[in-house]
Order: C-alpha cells, then sequence, then structure tokens
C-alpha cells in the first residue's frame, strides 16, 4: 500500500492557513504557535542515544523503548509533512521557590499545583486539529502532548518557540521557563517558521541552582540524580546520598527554572485550570503524612501528583520531614515506620532517625528483628 498523500494546501481558497491556524490557536487558549517541516532530524537525536548509553534516563525504561521513534518525527509518522508546534503559558503569579523557605511545609512544583496539563492541552490540541483539517478540506492530523515519543523542546526550537537552555528545558524570549508543550504532526504541507537561536551565553545561573549537581555539563542532565526524576518517576527509594539535598521538594523542582533570567520577561499564566490551588501552595508536611490512600486520591483527584500514587508520595513527604530539622514531626515519622508498603517504612525510618535518634534506637532492635523486607531493615541498619 502506498503512503497517503501529503497535501499541498496553496490555493485561493485558504490563502494564509499559517496565519488563520495561529489565530484559531490563541482563540483556543495557547499563546504561541509556530510551525517547522516534519523532515526534520534534530542533532538532539544524536544526544538521546549518547544519553540512553550512559544510563542518564534511569527508571525511565519507555525512553529506551521509544527511542528509534522519538529521535525524528518521520521515524514515529512517516506521513507527516509538517509540525505545529504549541506553547501555553504557566508562568507563576509570584515567587515559585518561596515555599523553599518554610521546613515545616512541602514544596510542590508550579506546574503541579493544579489541574494536570496534559488533559487540557490535548484537548485544545483536537480541537485545532479539527479546525485545520476542516479549513484546508484535506489531509490528517495527529495530536501529541508529552506522554508520545515526541522530541518536543528540539523540535520547539527547530519551528522558533523557544530553545533548549543549558538545563536542557526550553527558553523563550517571551514566556522565560514557563511554556507547556504540545504538537500536531499533519500531512499538510505548511511554511515553516525560522529556528531560534540559542541566547544562554555564558550564563549559568540554572547548572550552578541544581540542589544536586544533576548537570555534568551545559546541556546535559543525569536524571539520576534530578529531584523532579527522583520524586516523580522513580520507583524505589531515593539514594541515601541525595536525600538530604532534596530538602522539602515533595513533587518535581524548579530551582534551574526559576533562576533563568529570561523569567524577567515572563507574565504570569492566564490559563485558570493551571493556576495554584491555594492548598498547594505550601502545604504542611504533617498534614500531607496523615494521608491514607482515599485521601490522597480525593486531595489530588485531576491533579498530575495522583500518577505517583500514595505510596511513593508519602516517600516523598517522609524525606522532606527528615530535613524539616523539626522535632515536632519526629511522631509522624515513628507513625509511619509501620506502613503496609515498605517504601514508606523505609524512608519514614531515615526521618525519625534524623529527628530522633534516640527514639530510632529504641525501636531499632525489635523492628529490625520483625522487618520482612532487607531493603528497609538496611535502613534501620543506616540509622544506627
Amino acid at each position: 500500500m502506498g503512503s497517503p498523500a501529503v497535501y499541498d494546501v496553496r490555493s485561493p481558497a485558504v490563502p494564509a492557513l499559517e496565519e488563520e491556524i495561529r489565530a484559531r490557536a490563541l482563540e483556543l487558549g495557547f499563546d504561541v504557535c509556530r510551525f517547522a517541516r516534519a523532515d526534520v532530524a534534530p542533532e538532539q537525536g544524536e544526544r538521546l542515544w549518547a544519553w540512553l548509553r550512559d544510563g542518564a534516563h534511569g527508571d525511565m525504561a519507555w525512553m529506551r523503548e521509544t527511542a528509534e521513534r522519538r529521535v525524528a518525527p518521520r521515524a514515529l509518522w512517516p506521513e507527516a509533512a509538517s509540525l505545529i508546534l504549541l506553547g501555553l503559558n504557566y508562568g507563576p503569579d509570584g515567587d515559585p521557590l518561596a515555599s523553599l523557605t518554610k521546613p515545616d511545609c512541602a514544596t510542590i512544583s508550579v506546574y503541579a499545583r493544579n489541574r494536570d496539563y496534559h488533559d487540557i492541552i490535548k484537548g485544545r490540541l483536537k480541537q485545532l486539529a479539527g479546525f485545520i483539517l476542516s479549513r484546508a478540506g484535506a489531509g490528517d492530523a495527529k495530536v501529541f502532548v508529552d506522554t508520545a515519543p515526541v522530541m518536543e523542546k528540539p523540535l520547539a526550537q527547530t519551528a522558533g518557540v523557544g530553545w533548549q537552555g543549558k538545563h536542557t528545558n526550553l527558553v523563550s524570549r517571551d514566556f522565560g521557563s514557563w511554556l507547556f508543550l504540545g504538537a500536531i504532526f499533519t500531512t499538510l504541507r505548511l511554511e515553516p517558521d525560522p529556528p531560534e537561536r540559542d541566547h544562554c551565553g555564558s550564563c549559568s545561573k540554572c547548572l550552578d541552582a541544581c540542589p544536586t549537581a544533576a548537570f555534568p555539563a551545559p546541556y546535559r542532565l543525569d536524571a539520576r540524580r534530578c529531584i523532579s526524576y527522583l520524586t516523580i518517576e522513580h520507583k524505589g527509594p531515593i539514594p541515601l546520598e541525595l536525600r538530604a539535598k532534596i530538602g522539602n521538594r515533595i513533587y518535581g523542582c524548579d530551582d534551574c527554572l526559576a533562576v533563568c533570567p529570561w523569567n524577567k520577561y515572563a507574565s504570569a499564566g492566564r490559563e485558570a485550570k493551571l493556576a495554584a490551588r491555594a492548598e498547594f501552595g505550601s502545604p504542611p508536611l504533617a498534614e500531607l503524612a496523615r494521608l491514607d490512600d482515599s485521601a490522597f486520591r480525593a486531595l489530588f483527584a485531576g491533579s498530575p501528583i495522583k500518577r505517583v500514587g500514595r505510596d511513593r508520595f508519602l516517600r516523598n513527604v517522609l524525606i522532606a520531614i527528615g530535613n524539616s530539622a523539626r522535632p515536632e514531626l519526629a511522631a509522624e515519622a515513628e507513625r509511619l515506620i509501620t506502613d503496609a508498603a515498605a517504601i514508606v517504612r523505609g524512608a519514614a525510618i531515615w526521618a525519625l532517625g534524623r529527628l530522633a535518634p534516640t527514639r530510632a534506637a529504641e525501636l531499632r532492635p525489635d523492628r529490625l528483628a520483625a522487618e520482612p523486607d532487607a531493603a528497609v531493615r538496611q535502613e534501620w541498619r543506616q540509622t544506627a
């Protein structure tokens, strides 16, 4: 079977389809809309293979499994002719790092302080794709938001949305660090926009700000040391040597984004569904530690935080409790050393050992003897 036709819509009926698409994208709530050819093969494809060979993807086996399709748009969909890259501003209306100064409270990444952006963006991409095909009267389109094997950031740079900074995230001259990305692949031929060049210059603020030194070099991220990876993607106990560096960050990390000088041009996002919920600004660690599974699901319904599950979430909360230097939180850790989940018990032991070492020493002999999980037994030994 031959490949589906690639459509050239240059006709009097659609004299400026690109501008109509941009206008409709803005109506739907996107803040930037740019175009690229689908036959691009970003040099980041080679970087992806090198990154995978180094094992810097950590637990994210899906990165390796989808690499062949991820390296270039037409590897994912051979019939694609053009790419439409969309950005939605989610800039905070205050200091995104303010809660880091509250050790008895939690810090949640800006992007996760309200609704899951995947749900918001995907629906709008589908609306925009429908508009495009209806207006063109031909062609096909597919929409992607982050979960598919698409290299949105290098493609967004190719389309001129922004550039990948030294922290590997996208930076925009208009929106700083705060853009959610989505993509539409289409068989229509659309006029590409010029790419954006790198404007980082000699600045290294993002690299210097990383609490866990997750950047071995500019433009290279070792996910295994990244707090966002450790608190969201990593499924096991957080490595002992990195726990103290996490501070009170329980879901994601914005440090490298927040310090970027280009944020001086950023503005607060206009999407109400992404505006921070008050209870997610700096929630008390003690309250979070008391969430059972049903309470966790209720509190984070519709939030991206829900996808990590209650057990990993409590692991993160307990690491923050252990870093709080607040002895009054030791009771929360002690209560959770008998939790049903081994990953919770292990983190609770570590937190208790940090806040109340004498009490941990009292409990250790009996608990160590009764503990069925080898990793948790090791946590008890490490408190000695």
